[in-house]
């Protein structure tokens, strides 16, 4: 049997272009190694699972491309790794500064990648600084973090900084489908949209996230298999509440909540989820502020339509009762009651406008 490779090895970026999401970076470095403009010390912060370590790695490689240093089948003898995160004591830091005094016995430079560099005891941060502020000609530090703010000054003042931004819901969702289509895994759009949301920015947890649903749902992800593996609320939960309560279904609201307790979700993330569920739809009510909805083209669309239904002063009252109740949750004696009030206030909203409208005709 073949062994199966997680995505995030799988699909690992080899080259600069093809790193999701962080274009100004990967252009800068291109740029500085063609002009031969590249730092002794490079600083890679961000999020966890956005491409640090991997953008070190091509950079790495690059350089020793350019110099030579490549055996020709692609193996670089100038690339060190050490990860701080176990490897964090001041005996690791002088073994490393040991060897930096060396120069290569091949190509030019030697390149020491050293992750998760925030963790470096504060006595291994000082007897790396030594060699940080007057590195032989021949050392290239790239050092990676996702805690910018807990390097010391000295070292920070001592690098380039680069800044890695969390990867847009978009750019994830683009990336996936190119990773289902070689992989054979069908898919709905708007469920691709939902891991990338809930990566939250890390297209690792994205990758991880994939593997998982296309194993559980045999190569098929749909958007109610991703939101039940997921333990999130669908947006047909939501869209089918505000219809209940569109319709004054006072007793089926209640019930359809009743259900979504039952199957373990949070009464108080549904009371949150349900107002932002508002909130989107008055969004969609304007083709302007549509596309501040951060839902799929499909979801998008049944969005639209729902609104349609509303005018804006009732979606206006049904964010703020929405919102009282998701302010008073954790302060109520009967949680649950604050959230079933609230759904019986939601059904009176469009009785209220249509006995108004009775009265007045």
């Amino acid at each position: 049997m073949e062994n199966f490779v997680v995505s995030a090895r799988k699909y690992r970026p080899q080259e600069f272009e093809t790193v999701v999401g962080q274009s100004h970076i990967t252009d800068t470095l291109e740029h500085a190694i063609a002009e031969n403009q590249l730092a002794q010390a490079l600083l890679f912060c961000g999020p966890r699972g956005v491409g640090k370590t991997t953008c070190a790695r091509i950079l790495a490689r690059k350089i020793n491309e350019r110099d030579g240093s490549t055996s020709e089948d692609g193996f670089a003898y100038n690339i060190f790794e050490l990860d701080a995160a176990s490897n964090n004591s001041v005996d690791d830091i002088r073994e490393l500064t040991d060897q930096v005094r060396f120069a290569p016995q091949v190509g030019k430079y030697k390149i020491y990648i050293i992750d998760e560099v925030h963790m470096l005891s504060p006595s291994a941060f000082n007897a790396f600084l030594k060699t940080l502020e007057e590195p032989p000609s021949h050392a290239i530090f790239i050092l990676a973090t996702t805690e910018k703010h807990k390097i010391i000054p000295t070292i920070l003042s001592r690098c380039q900084i680069y800044d890695f931004k969390r990867i847009t819901i978009e750019d994830i969702q683009e990336h996936l489908r190119r990773i289902a289509e070689k992989e054979g895994v069908k898919y709905e759009d708007d469920a691709l949209y939902l891991i990338a949301q809930k990566a939250d920015g890390a297209l690792r947890d994205a990758l991880s996230i994939f593997d998982r649903l296309s194993t559980f749902t045999q190569k098929n992800i749909t958007l109610a298999k991703a939101a039940e593996v997921l333990n999130i609320l669908d947006y047909d939960q939501y869209l089918n509440m505000v219809d209940l309560a569109q319709e004054d279904k006072i007793s089926d609201s209640l019930f359809a909540f009743n259900e979504i307790v039952k199957k373990g979700f949070d009464p108080h993330q549904f009371i949150a989820g349900l107002g932002s569920h508002f909130r989107d739809l008055m969004m969609a009510q304007n083709p302007n502020t549509l596309s501040l909805i951060e839902v799929g083209d499909k979801t998008k669309t049944k969005y639209a339509e729902q609104a349609k239904k509303w005018n804006p002063q009732q979606l206006i009252d049904a964010i703020e009762i929405c919102n009282h109740a998701d302010i008073n949750y954790k302060n109520s004696k009967n949680p649950r009651l604050t959230v079933e009030i609230a759904l019986m206030q939601l059904c009176s909203l469009t009785a209220n406008g249509a006995d108004a409208k009775k009265k007045n005709s």
